[in-house]
């Protein structure tokens, strides 16, 4: 059982002191609200996750909670520790620059196979995802912006019709999210990667598989930058 997409869409729109699980202990949703918590800051770097609290606050059980916060270490989003509580990690530049190192390889490597492989239909859908995250960003919805522009990189990747290229972005992808979440603070970040993803996708359209490769790398290594300056900052 998993809730609908009213129900998850109620759960991502509320407040945090507010967000309830909407079913009966089901680890997996828990695991998401407190992803989504921990990517934006609402759980921040070196901060005790107080079971209790967190029990009361999603309406579940420990026995889902545990499940959920083992879920979270997999991806390296916390830190469990024996007869202690868990703690949210903190970033780690060196680790950072590995992930991205790795996922500008895997992203180019799709891109480049996209460029051939992509319908005309599917080129469509994204220059339409395209028009919102520009809409989105006009308007600094930050989150919204966010979302889309995952969805946007994951339909990148499954462009190059390779299911074993787009299950390791998938993995990746979910240690990179509070990364590319935080480069959104970098002053211009937004308007840079909003014109990187409008030239990644004319070459897209353009069958342009080389050039989008390089674009897409270019793309991910400003990303990367972006982080590595908010650190030092």
């Amino acid at each position: 059982m998993t809730l609908d997409s009213d129900a998850a869409s109620d759960i991502a729109d509320s407040p945090p002191s507010r967000r309830r699980i909407q079913t009966t202990s089901l680890a997996q949703e828990a695991y998401e609200v407190l992803q989504r918590m921990i990517v934006r800051g609402e759980l921040a770097p070196g901060e005790r996750i107080a079971e209790p609290a967190l029990c009361e606050q999603l309406g579940i059980s420990r026995t889902p909670l545990r499940e959920a916060l083992r879920m979270l270490a997999s991806d390296g989003l916390i830190a469990t520790r024996r007869n202690r509580n868990a703690v949210v990690t903190l970033i780690d530049p060196r680790e950072l620059e590995h992930l991205f190192e790795v996922e500008a390889g895997i992203e180019s490597l799709a891109v480049s196979l996209a460029a051939q492989r992509m319908t005309n239909t599917e080129l469509k859908q994204l220059e339409t995802l395209q028009e919102r995250l520009e809409k989105l960003h006009a308007k600094g919805d930050r989150d919204g912006y966010f979302a889309l522009n995952q969805r946007i990189h994951a339909l990148l990747v499954a462009g190059a019709k390779n299911p074993v290229l787009e299950e390791t972005h998938r993995r990746l992808l979910g240690r990179l999210e509070r990364a590319r979440y935080l480069a959104l603070d970098r002053i211009g970040r937004w308007q840079e990667s909003t014109d990187e993803h409008r030239a990644i996708l004319e070459a897209l359209k353009a069958r342009d598989g080389e050039r989008a490769r390089r674009l897409l790398i270019d793309h991910v290594q400003h990303t990367g930058e972006s982080i590595t300056q908010i650190n030092r900052d």
